[in-house]
């Protein structure tokens, strides 16, 4: 039998882990959002999906903010990376439409 009072405090914990979760999907949806306007203007004016100087600097700006916000910066660099690696997917695919 779990103490109330420790199912409360694991409640509330729960709760505050679910909200955290709901805000980081609306802002991921914000940041696709921006980023597939960045692949129209990159389809449109026939520049390349990927551009490996801006991914070098977001991925030290990153891991400096995870430093600083005690993260493991290894940890939010594959994080990065697996958002990076989503959006050049979606850049090549609007790319590929425009051309159609």
């Amino acid at each position: 039998m779990i103490d109330p009072a420790v199912k409360q405090e694991l409640s509330s914990y729960r709760q505050s882990i679910d909200n955290i979760d709901a805000a980081l999907v609306h802002m991921l949806a914000e940041r696709f959002r921006c980023t597939k306007a960045v692949g129209v203007l990159k389809a449109k004016h026939d520049l390349p999906p990927a551009d490996p100087a801006r991914e070098e600097y977001q991925i030290a700006r990153l891991r400096q903010l995870a430093e600083d916000a005690h993260l493991d910066p290894d940890f939010a660099e594959k994080f990065l990376n697996f958002i990076i690696h989503e959006v050049i997917r979606h850049h090549e695919a609007i790319a590929a439409d425009l051309k159609d």
